[in-house]
């Protein structure tokens, strides 16, 4: 659909399955919008980019240094409790949003229904598909439309204290089963292996994406939600029984109580995404050398499944008026290899683009993790992701109402499987509220 029919109707379905839905409905206007001119020849502009991505600066400058005629200015913006997105929709709703965001996969969908993003398709951007990786450009593209550029993905894997667990003979769990008994010994050490974060709901479906559950599916103009099937029961399961035989602790991940466990060894594993080194390196120095990656427990062993937390695109939001110096500036974002490299430098990801980088690159902090190619485990957790998973609309609502309804049953003594249901249902309810045909699974 060109930007002069962007609206509520943009095709959203599985790239993967080619199944497709119409978004059903209106949106705060009439869907139409003035088609933007081409900037002038000599012409000078700016554009503004909202995003959270340690060390954005360095390559924004690059690229401002390198592109005189369009300045971009980044406004960092909190990543802290879906924070961002509720400023992005915000400023959608008043009519002044930025020309650019940072947008993670799983959000994409929420966007469109709000005539958000730019069907960048209209400006070439097809022609830019094969310098990504193949399931992370089809995460914005629904039907023929392109919305969004892919950044970075975040394969799974497990940081560890070798130096500790080698010390009290713990071998790196393979399975969950042995993940279970490594938390039995660990806590009868006086400390303990991990923590369930309950207001992390983006790794809670990564956890239940390597489990094998499909959240959402699409039926011509029907989504099913099914956040509550055998695969998620199973992982809810779980760490609910690991939580409540008090064998991990319950502390939100990368806050400040975490990071002073991380730091002392209270807490001697983290389930993270590759982009986890930085944040390790960065809040544990003292710790540097005592760190491994191994990974991610398997449900069977020997399988070979892995799960992604997180990734992210550059979006252009349809408000803007530099349609195309908007495109040009988020595909040499995420393909330029100057730019890659100033990325990986700040601990961005995995990136999405296919070359202009080197395993080297990726183990800028190889140091910390006691010269070990840590690089390797995610490239392998990498190939292991199943990129049939869907993302439906409203996941940051989503995300959202996990972390209270993990939260209410942590303070209370719920059960985890009993969040399922609750947060399925209220799920069912938000896409019903937008418009949209939905049934629980």
């Amino acid at each position: 659909m060109t930007p002069d029919g962007m609206g509520r109707r943009a095709v959203l379905g599985s790239a993967a399955s080619a199944a497709a839905l119409a978004l059903a409905g209106c949106g705060s206007g009439d869907g139409k919008r003035a088609r933007p001119q081409d900037r002038k020849k000599g012409e000078r502009i700016t554009l503004t980019f909202w995003s959270w991505v340690p060390g954005i600066d360095g390559p924004v400058d690059l690229w401002n240094r390198t592109h005189p005629e369009v300045r971009v200015d980044v406004e960092k913006v909190s990543a802290v409790g879906g924070a961002q997105y509720a400023k992005m929709h915000a400023a959608i709703k008043a009519g002044n949003p930025p020309d650019l965001g940072q947008i993670e996969y799983a959000t994409v969908p929420s966007f469109l229904l709000d005539n958000g993003l730019l069907d960048l398709s209209a400006y070439g951007a097809q022609r830019h598909k094969e310098k990504f990786v193949g399931w992370e450009w089809a995460q914005s593209v629904f039907g023929k439309s392109v919305y969004a550029i892919p950044q970075d993905s975040g394969p799974m894997g497990l940081f560890l204290r070798h130096d500790l667990l080698d010390k009290w003979g713990i071998e790196p769990p393979a399975t969950w089963d042995a993940y279970e008994a490594a938390a039995k010994a660990v806590r009868k050490k006086g400390a303990y292996l991990e923590t369930f974060s309950a207001t992390n709901g983006n790794r809670f479906a990564g956890l239940a994406w390597q489990a094998g559950a499909r959240w959402f599916r699409v039926d011509g103009e029907k989504w099913t939600v099914s956040i509550d099937d055998d695969a998620t029961r199973r992982v809810a399961d779980f760490w609910g029984g690991l939580v409540g035989r008090k064998l991990i602790r319950t502390v939100p991940d990368r806050q400040n109580a975490w990071y002073k466990d991380i730091q002392t060894g209270q807490i001697v594993s983290w389930l993270g995404a590759s982009w986890g080194d930085v944040l390790l390196a960065g809040n544990a120095p003292d710790t540097a050398g005592k760190w491994r990656v191994a990974p991610m427990p398997q449900w069977k062993k020997g399988d070979a499944a892995y799960a992604n937390w997180g990734g992210s695109t550059t979006a252009v939001f349809a408000d803007t008026d530099h349609p195309k110096d908007a495109l040009d500036f988020a595909v040499w974002l995420n393909s330029d290899p100057a730019s890659i490299k100033l990325l990986i430098k700040g601990g961005y990801g995995f990136p999405s683009a296919k070359s202009g980088y080197s395993t080297a690159d990726l183990e800028a902090r190889r140091d910390f993790f006691g010269g070990q190619h840590y690089t390797d485990v995610f490239q392998r957790a990498a190939k292991g992701v199943d990129t049939s998973w869907q993302w439906g609309p409203a996941t940051d609502t989503l995300y959202q109402r996990l972390g209270d309804a993990f939260t209410e049953a942590l303070g209370e003594g719920g059960s985890f499987r009993s969040v399922l249901k609750k947060v399925r249902d209220q799920t069912v309810g938000d896409l019903r509220d937008k418009g949209l045909k939905a049934e629980a699974g």
